[in-house]
């Protein structure tokens, strides 16, 4: 094959000469051009030697310019006042006005604006209350960075502004130009000034929302104007919470020569609503309040105090101590890596709260060790923590037995406000009577709907799982529960005496519930479903056996003797039906290999309160044996048992009968329990419990 040459390929005819212009040097082709403009372009030309068209043109154009320069330097600003008023006002819906003189100066490398005595009115509904009056506003900006697009101040100093914001209960904000258009919470974003002064500034903020009011007063200078060496931006203000005294202070350093590429340094403390709020960051752009970086620290009596600062929902808690890294990307607020404590447990975790449109918050948290009772500080019930922090309990309201269920209220319009998710878990618990070993909790939170999913408990043996709903859309919630027990230990019921356990097995049981009620307590005052408890074997000591079936002749003689010896139970039922907060017996059964036991009653768990009845019957036959009811009375944190005298009365009166009438070897009979009892189904009775 003939190798291909060059010029056989197929380049264009004149690709020798295209290449060598190619390689010709720039500054070459650029004289190349500028010559044959020259000599070609007839514009070009016309100003070389202009005619009489182009030297009138020019000239007309010249008076133009100086006829405008002249115009604006001898122009009165103050005739735009009025007219940039009315569009001001007609554009944000308030009355707008420039009171006084109005100087603007456009030729120079810095063109500059000062306004004096400017009037920003309240919108329609606030209209008693100005939202800002300023004696004096004078802002200077860089020519150069106008051309550019950009906005610089070398300058802003505005003298003696005084500023009024008001928020109304249902979310109207009298600062808020553009009320129609969805919050993004990017926060305010200002253009880089370079000096900044503000002299006798004064706020006033009154959040009828969060029952907040505040009377700030706001300086910014510099070196230059404070003999004193008092530079930099402050403001400080006092005011109320909630009817609680409530402070605020805001200090930075000199504003003076601000980069864009060099964060400005803040510190913050805000006091007030049982609370105390440290910040020590600073903002990673100057003047971008929406991006900002700081150290936060925080402590108080409850977390559930911060909505009236943060309006973030957050659940009722023992006193608490937290710090951690907070910050700010626009609506986006993250504080990662904290720790601390809540009452006397430990807590970490991370937490971002979206500003956006709906606020939402996503949480997850973990303890390493909890104190059971601070767990019940969330659920509602009344807790103190020791001085130290090494311990919570729960205190008992009132002079009478403690309430078991909580009976604080919910606060549903809270859980109206925001969305989110949490995840809790405690990897160990403190020592507590109910044996818990493990926590777990889930939770989402959406459009007032709460679910709770899982929470769950680990016990030393066996576990509590179950899930939970609250409705909050509704001004009385809707709640519903589903709750399973398996394999709880019955010696952790029942104390052990004497080194052995009176009862042992494993208990297995489920409470299902809906109804109403802004409260724990209430919500089961007023429910229905079903609670039941079943022990499908398990031992009990074979006194207690007896005397299920009131056996004197056994049961007496062998807890006299310290018989220790045992009875198998082939099971145990209980199954409730609850209506209005009522439970009441459908199975109630015990039964061991020596008696079968039944029960009756009901259990009131809007009093707390149960009156239970339990009926034994022997399998073997007894001499003098009494049948008499054992019952079960009064409170559930302290309930009595006893036996029905009154049965005994009447077993007593039958005797006497019986020796009168007949012989006085009948009267035996009244005392004799033929052992006529049959062992249970108890396959069927767990069954239909379950």
């Amino acid at each position: 094959m003939k190798r291909l040459l060059p010029n056989r390929l197929n380049f264009p005819p004149n690709w020798r000469e295209v290449r060598a212009r190619a390689l010709v040097p720039a500054g070459a082709r650029i004289r190349e051009w500028r010559d044959w403009v020259v000599e070609n372009d007839p514009v070009f030309g016309s100003f070389r030697r202009p005619g009489r068209t182009e030297k009138v043109a020019a000239s007309v154009t010249l008076l133009l310019i100086l006829a405008v320069a002249i115009f604006l330097l001898l122009f009165d600003w103050n005739w735009l006042r009025e007219p940039i008023g009315r569009w001001a006002s007609a554009k944000y819906d308030r009355e707008i006005a420039l009171r006084g003189d109005l100087d603007v100066t456009l030729f120079s490398w810095t063109p500059s604006v000062i306004v004096r005595d400017l009037k920003f009115g309240g919108p329609q509904w606030a209209r008693e209350a100005d939202t800002a009056n300023v004696e004096r506003i004078e802002a200077k900006f860089r020519l150069r960075k106008l051309f550019a697009g950009q906005i610089e101040m070398p300058l802003l100093a505005v003298t003696r502004p005084k500023v009024v914001l008001i928020s109304t209960r249902d979310g109207r904000q009298s600062w808020d130009l553009e009320p129609n258009k969805p919050d993004t919470g990017e926060g305010l974003k200002l253009p880089l000034i370079t000096q900044l002064v503000i002299d006798d500034g004064l706020i006033s903020l009154d959040a009828q929302d969060r029952d907040i009011t505040l009377e700030a007063a706001i300086t910014a200078r510099e070196a230059a104007s404070a003999a004193d060496g008092d530079t930099g931006f402050r403001l400080t203000g006092q005011g109320s919470i909630n009817g609680s005294p409530l402070t605020l202070k805001i200090e930075g350093g000199p504003i003076i020569n601000i980069r864009r590429d060099r964060p400005y340094r803040f510190e913050a403390i805000l006091a007030g609503a049982r609370s105390r709020l440290v910040a020590d960051g600073s903002i990673t752009r100057p003047f971008d309040l929406g991006q900002f970086t700081s150290t936060l620290s925080l402590q108080g009596q409850d977390l559930n105090d911060l909505y009236l600062l943060t309006g973030v929902t957050l659940p009722n808690t023992p006193p608490y101590r937290l710090s951690g890294a907070l910050t700010r990307d626009d609506a986006i607020w993250t504080f990662t890596d904290f720790n601390g404590r809540v009452g006397a447990s430990d807590l970490s975790g991370n937490v971002r709260v979206d500003a956006r449109d709906r606020l939402r918050v996503e949480a997850e948290l973990a303890s390493r060790l909890l104190d059971i009772d601070d767990l019940m500080a969330i659920l509602g019930a009344d807790t103190r923590t020791n001085t130290a922090g090494t311990n919570t309990t729960t205190v008992a309201s009132g002079s009478g037995p403690q309430m078991l269920l909580p009976d604080a209220t919910l606060q549903v319009d809270r859980l109206r406000t925001m969305d989110g998710t949490l995840t809790y878990r405690a990897a160990s618990v403190k020592a507590n009577d109910l044996d818990i070993r493990t926590v777990r909790l889930g939770a989402v939170l959406e459009g007032g709907v709460l679910d709770l999913d899982p929470v769950s408990f680990a016990f030393n043996r066996g576990e509590l799982n179950g899930t939970a709903k609250i409705n909050a859309t509704r001004e009385m919630p809707y709640s519903a529960i589903d709750f399973r027990l398996a394999g709880y230990p019955l010696e952790s019921i029942v104390p052990v005496r004497g080194g052995v356990a009176p009862i042992t097995g494993r208990a297995l049981g489920r409470v299902r519930l809906e109804g109403q009620g802004n409260s724990i307590h209430r919500f089961a005052a007023g429910s229905k479903g079903s609670i039941s408890l079943v022990v499908p074997q398990g031992e009990l000591r074979a006194a207690f056996a007896e005397l299920l079936g009131v056996n004197a002749s056994a049961g007496l003689l062998k807890l006299l003797s310290g018989d220790q010896s045992r009875s198998s139970i082939r099971c145990a039922v209980a199954d409730f039906e609850v209506t209005n907060g009522v439970a009441r017996a459908k199975t109630f059964v015990v039964d061991t290999d020596v008696v079968l036991a039944q029960g009756s009653g009901s259990i009131n768990l809007g009093t707390e309160t149960m009156d239970l009845k339990i009926e034994g019957e022997s399998k073997r036959p007894r001499l003098l044996r009494l049948w008499a009811p054992i019952l079960v009375r009064g409170h559930l944190s302290a309930p009595s048992v006893g036996v029905d005298t009154g049965a005994v009365v009447v077993q007593a009166g039958l005797t006497g009968l019986l020796a009168a009438v007949v012989a006085p070897i009948a009267a035996l009979f009244a005392f004799v329990e033929p052992g006529l009892a049959e062992d249970a189904n108890c396959g069927s009775l767990i069954a239909n419990a379950r």
